[in-house]
């Protein structure tokens, strides 16, 4: 694919030329020297309980384990902190509570303004806008009285309180984060917009049908109930089944341990790129993610391509995985798979890929193996992963030292964390979106939002080991310990510094898991040259994003080992906005750090001891 430039580099663009690789793609603009401050030192692990001490610790284990089945997982300890220090700090500022008096009473006038305005009947200005991704007053009913005035009641009182959770002098960043959000939480189970009473919408809508919405949405809360208890698939997911409708490229698992299925994907094309690539999913989620329906799925493109793919598909663990931990994960994960891979095709380099977590644990792989002198990867390739953990986006709202301790205790006596209980928080973090709208539209209006293959794969959640989920939570999102060069593999710190590959970064704009900001931090410890990828959507969206995509824009532009880092802002105002998907761009770039085609390889390697097994998807995505 041919790429263009931008025609007027920046002058920072212009400092760096004399480094730049051709291509064409723009340099990324330098200024500074892209320091970044480390964060705080956490706290150390709790010590091992004596054995004297044994059977009081197990009594508060099964108490917490019994709070967190009533409480999804969230630790009211944790609450009660954030809330404690909110109010605590508040009590003790006279001149915060004066100023919230204040803008009470201003607010209090606004309103009993526009009511009286809003009486009168006719275009009302209204006193107090929505903010821009809040959509839930848009419809022209909610400029009609009484309804106007009850929306813009609810939208300043819920300014007050942002106002009153925020600012308040002495509090921690995490408790007033906390706060704030639990706080909106608590808000939006008043909007007007959610009830049946003061809907417009949904007043209407029950006049035409004489009720009956009301019926059809009861049903469809059954329905969801008694799916969400048999742990079955929800209404509409049943359609978009691995195997069947979804996960469909055409391939053979050649490998199988106790921990993964490799799969490796059939040629389509004549000659291949002689290095294959490697797709690392997080452990959190299905493979499939990228092998969605066939015209959205990455894994069946880059065949088409020439491209030969293998991907990891993670078990679903129970209670027999429950002591895996992360080294397992990597070595059982992605070492074992590149011993696969060496075996059927000896002597060739492997472009490595990894997705969210997956992408952190290839990192740290990576490392490893540059440490160890494992030439065996070609390049590096991280989707919307993170390895600076200083600041890891909303998430972080549900781990701190008490909440990931009470998570311990939950996981301790089933040895893995519930599927559903991760899905609950992603949902609470976009709950306009996820949790209201659906509301809204399935219960009360009636309608059943339709349901597509991205929406049914966010359903199929996956478990996680107890000691898995405890030693990443404590260690690379508590800890910090992989930017601060304090993770250990084998006694031996992992330096990411020592990773010299060329490396292709994708971020997401709306990405509320791995903000782009810190997966742009990425190349501050990367050591090689860096082609960075900022495109349009969210965690997910933004890496489906197949050429045809419409509304797609990304930005993209190279860094040389040798250049400065630039900030973050400072990058996306000046690297020039391109229309389309990213992946051609990621296509060309893999074909540029490739040797050559060359013919397809045999599907597995009999001869070495690894026949295919069964076709794709295999077993460990099927399982629930």
């Amino acid at each position: 694919m041919e790429q263009r430039r931008s025609d007027a580099p920046s002058p920072q663009q212009d400092a760096a030329s004399n480094m730049a690789p051709s291509g064409s793609r723009p340099l990324a603009p330098v200024i500074g020297n892209g320091s970044e401050t480390t964060p705080p030192p956490t706290q150390p692990d709790t010590a091992e309980t004596s054995q004297e001490e044994q059977p009081f610790a197990a009594w508060d284990q099964m108490t917490h384990a019994s709070i967190a089945r009533l409480t999804a997982g969230v630790s009211p300890a944790s609450l009660l902190q954030a809330y404690g220090d909110w109010w605590t700090h508040l009590l003790l500022s006279p001149g915060k509570q004066a100023q919230l008096a204040l803008k009470a009473q201003r607010k209090f006038v606004r309103l009993a303004d526009y009511s009286a305005r809003a009486m009168q009947g006719g275009e009302c200005p209204r006193c107090i806008e929505p903010l821009a991704e809040d959509h839930r007053f848009d419809a022209p009913e909610w400029q009609q009285w009484p309804f106007n005035l009850l929306h813009q009641s609810f939208l300043l009182n819920q300014q007050w309180w942002y106002n009153a959770m925020t600012g308040v002098p002495g509090v921690t960043r995490h408790h007033e984060e906390v706060a704030n959000f639990v706080t909106r939480q608590v808000l939006d189970i008043f909007s007007p917009a959610n009830s049946p009473l003061t809907n417009p919408r949904v007043l209407e809508r029950t006049l035409e049908q004489g009720g009956a919405n009301l019926v059809s949405g009861a049903t469809h809360a059954w329905e969801d109930a008694v799916n969400f208890y048999l742990h079955r698939p929800p209404a509409g997911a049943e359609h978009y089944l691995p195997g069947e409708s979804v996960a469909i490229t055409p391939g053979e698992v050649v490998y199988r341990n106790r921990l993964i299925e490799l799969i490796q994907y059939r040629p389509a094309t004549e000659q291949v790129q002689a290095e294959p690539i490697l797709i690392v999913p997080a452990w959190v989620m299905k493979y499939y993610i990228l092998d969605l329906s066939p015209h959205n799925s990455l894994v069946r493109w880059l065949v088409e391509q020439g491209h030969t793919v293998f991907m990891i598909s993670w078990k679903n663990p129970d209670a027999e995985e429950r002591d895996l931990g992360v080294d397992d994960y990597r070595e059982l994960g992605i070492m074992a798979a590149l011993e696969v891979i060496g075996a059927i095709l000896p002597s060739r380099k492997v472009h490595a890929t990894g997705y969210c977590l997956g992408g952190t644990l290839l990192s740290i792989a990576a490392a490893v193996m540059a440490r160890a002198g494992d030439d065996r990867l070609a390049s590096l390739t991280l989707f919307a992963s993170i390895t600076d953990f200083a600041e890891a986006g909303e998430l972080e709202l549900f781990i701190d030292d008490s909440q990931v301790h009470f998570l311990e205790d939950a996981m301790r006596q089933q040895g893995y964390l519930e599927a559903w209980q991760m899905k609950s928080a992603f949902q609470l973090l976009q709950s306009d979106d996820l949790i209201w709208s659906r509301l809204v539209n399935d219960y009360l209006m009636g309608e059943r939002l339709p349901t597509f293959d991205l929406m049914a794969w966010s359903t199929d959640g996956t478990r996680m080991p107890y000691r898995m989920h405890s030693e990443y939570l404590r260690r690379l999102y508590l800890g910090n310990e992989l930017a601060r060069g304090r993770y250990r593999v084998d006694g031996h710190p992992v330096l990411l510094s020592s990773i010299t590959l060329p490396a292709f970064l994708v971020a997401t704009r709306k990405d509320h898991i791995s903000p782009w900001q810190s997966v742009y931090r990425n190349q501050l410890y990367l050591d090689g040259d860096v082609t960075f990828v900022l495109t349009s959507g969210g965690h997910n969206a933004g890496v489906v994003s197949e050429p045809g995509h419409p509304r797609r824009v990304y930005q993209i532009a190279d860094k040389p080992a040798q250049a400065h880092h630039a900030g973050a802002d400072t990058w996306r105002a000046e690297v020039p906005e391109r229309e389309g998907s990213w992946w051609p761009e990621w296509q060309a770039w893999l074909q540029e750090h490739s040797s050559g085609w060359v013919a397809p390889p045999t599907m597995g390697n009999a001869e070495q001891g690894y026949p295919p097994l069964a076709e794709a998807p295999g077993q460990y995505v099927r399982e629930r």
